[in-house]
């Protein structure tokens, strides 16, 4: 069929969607979740220190998928002092604890775009991707529709993964 659209109802994201279409003031939409004072489920922040903070993807490749990053706006890994790198590896080796506690996938892909051209969406603060994997997790609808359906809502996904965060 050509000319076929793309289209898969998901009405439950449109608020998540439409707040992540605002433009922050200073132009980074994580520095803004991080300093917004709203609940954490609001924001989808799974977890924090002073340093270093997880959030729910917003747009995600796949249930689970979450970013860790450092609390200051930083876009480079040699802007970070020793001890945000070592907070920032420490949260992300927490955040694949989390993320096999909440969904026993068989993998996990860690990896952190730099830049633009490397896929960065939001290149000016860096962050750490870490997201389940399972064996064969490519299905009809990615296949042939070039389409991802996520089976939980994101607040589900932000509850599962905050109660199985390592303590």
């Amino acid at each position: 069929m050509t000319g076929a659209i793309d289209r898969l109802w998901a009405g439950w994201r449109s608020d998540y969607v439409g707040a992540g279409q605002r433009e922050a003031p200073d132009g980074c939409v994580f520095c803004e979740l991080l300093a917004s004072g709203l609940p954490d489920e609001e924001t989808s922040i799974v977890w924090r220190s002073n340093s270093v903070a997880a959030i729910l993807n917003a747009f995600p490749y796949g249930t689970g998928h979450i970013l860790v990053m450092p609390v200051d706006h930083v876009g480079e890994l040699d802007e970070l002092s020793s001890d945000h790198s070592a907070a920032l590896w420490q949260a992300t080796q927490a955040a694949v604890v989390a993320i096999r506690r909440a969904y026993a996938p068989n993998g996990v892909n860690v990896g952190m775009n730099l830049g633009t051209a490397a896929g960065a969406g939001i290149p000016g603060h860096l962050h750490m991707h870490a997201l389940p994997r399972w064996n064969a997790d490519t299905n009809f609808m990615s296949a042939v529709a070039n389409a991802r359906v996520l089976p939980e809502a994101l607040v589900v996904t932000w509850r599962k993964l905050r109660d199985a965060w390592p303590q």
